[in-house]
């Protein structure tokens, strides 16, 4: 299948797309509602697996191929409301077996999985949508943003926020100047690394659950025994391991505007602060310090932007917030040369000082539907504004955090055009990982 059309057997009838902007900066061309029927598999089909596939398959031109799950207790959901699909647990069997009958691969799996599986697919000329963080290293960004252009395909990470009217919104206002040139940027989030499973050391193995093949599960990673309620279906976020912390399951929705207002893509430094970690689990609370390039939306030759998880907030009073009024529990807070703005996880700007802003109104920003947006690009044979030419730099950015969030006290150089991180071996060693055999993601060539 060429990017521009799917195969002949499955067009139905034709009509005219319509391209429209969506907000300013990436732009996507959106397709009208299309005929044609394009066929998907589900890799990962329950918990955010789950929302994936069911919103992915309330588009009318989807028709679901196969599902995949190394857990044969997780398919309920989805037998439920798409009937008839058949099952795998093995994601390369999947591939194997259904070949040219798949067009579009659904990628809903614990981090350390994202990469080998998103790549396989991609070989073989599959779009993808994948979950977010996007991969669970900065090299395997690298690696899924240019096999993805290589090969023309149409991509979306699930950070679904992306989509939503209210960071749209905030784009606008920044990109527009409402507060003028920004200074700085904190972002944070109230969940913590650890917070999930609640402990920093393996426990002891228990039997493997029936249906359950935990040899899969494990995929990419080195080899550990099950332990009931650790890893699967959810705490495995908190392990090095499988997740990436509450970086890496947050950043990518948190700092997803303020790389699309600034137009921001790398940092040059990145600077770690926390209690102190382990080999095992990532920490609790931290902030990390990245510095950026300025661009043309910032004050400076640099910008800072600072994340804190934990509970950690920024000063209060950087926000020029009224009296009684205080920081929501997640959201982003720019600062700007003539005001400051408070952008909420999943709620609308708010603009500061008050009294300047009382007789602004916001701009009136449609969201869209995450999920339908990528379907609707991959039937027309356009981008989306999320895909892993956006999405891989942003992913990197993250899991550069985390390396720095192993060496708190360290600051690291980065250097994206090299793929470097300079004079700092241990840190660079952790740009990559070792694949078990089966599993491995190989470099682009």
């Amino acid at each position: 299948m060429t990017q521009a059309r799917l195969p002949r057997r499955r067009f139905l009838t034709r009509s005219a797309v319509a391209a429209t902007g969506m907000f300013a900066m990436p732009s996507i061309l959106r397709a009208a509602p299309a005929r044609q029927e394009l066929h998907v598999a589900a890799i990962g089909v329950n918990g955010m697996g789950w929302s994936d596939l069911s919103n992915v398959g309330s588009h009318a031109s989807v028709k679901f191929v196969g599902f995949c799950d190394i857990d044969a207790a997780r398919f309920d959901k989805a037998d439920a409301a798409f009937v008839g699909v058949p099952h795998f647990a093995d994601y390369r069997q999947l591939l194997a077996d259904l070949g040219a009958k798949v067009d579009a691969v659904i990628v809903s799996t614990p981090d350390h999985m994202h990469a080998p599986i998103a790549m396989a697919a991609m070989k073989l000329g599959k779009h993808v949508y994948c979950q977010k963080p996007l991969t669970h290293t900065v090299w395997e960004s690298r690696q899924m943003r240019l096999l993805a252009t290589q090969k023309k395909l149409t991509t979306q990470m699930g950070n679904q926020i992306h989509s939503n009217a209210e960071y749209r919104q905030g784009v606008r206002l920044i990109q527009e100047g409402v507060i003028g040139k920004v200074r700085e940027v904190h972002s944070w989030v109230g969940v913590q690394g650890r917070q999930h499973c609640n402990r920093t050391d393996r426990p002891a193995d228990a039997p493997i659950p029936k249906g359950v093949n935990w040899d899969l599960w494990l995929g990419a990673a080195p080899v550990r025994e099950f332990a009931a309620d650790v890893y699967h279906p959810f705490k495995w976020r908190d392990w090095q391991d499988f997740g990436s912390g509450a970086l890496g399951d947050f950043g990518c929705h948190i700092l997803d505007p303020v790389f699309t207002a600034l137009e921001i893509q790398a940092p040059i430094s990145i600077e770690a602060a926390n209690g102190g970690t382990t080999s095992e689990v990532w920490p609790g609370p931290e902030t990390v310090t990245f510095e950026f390039p300025g661009t043309k939306y910032t004050l400076g030759s640099t910008i800072k932007v600072i994340w804190r998880d934990g509970g950690l907030k920024p000063p209060a009073e950087l926000a020029q917030l009224p009296a009684g009024v205080d920081l929501p529990g997640a959201g982003s807070l720019f600062i700007g040369e003539g005001g400051v703005m408070v952008l909420p996880h999943v709620a609308s700007p708010l603009l500061y000082p008050q009294e300047k802003y009382a007789d602004m109104k916001l701009p009136d920003v449609k969201g869209t539907s995450h999920w339908h947006d990528w379907v609707d690009a991959v039937i027309s044979g356009q981008k989306t504004t999320d895909g892993f030419e956006y999405a891989g730099p942003l992913s990197e950015t993250v899991q550069l955090g985390n390396i720095a969030a192993r060496l708190p006290g360290t600051k690291l150089q980065w250097n994206t055009e090299t793929m470097a991180i300079t004079g700092h071996d241990s840190a660079a060693a952790m740009l990559t990982k070792s694949y078990r055999p089966g599993f491995e993601v190989e470099a682009v060539v």
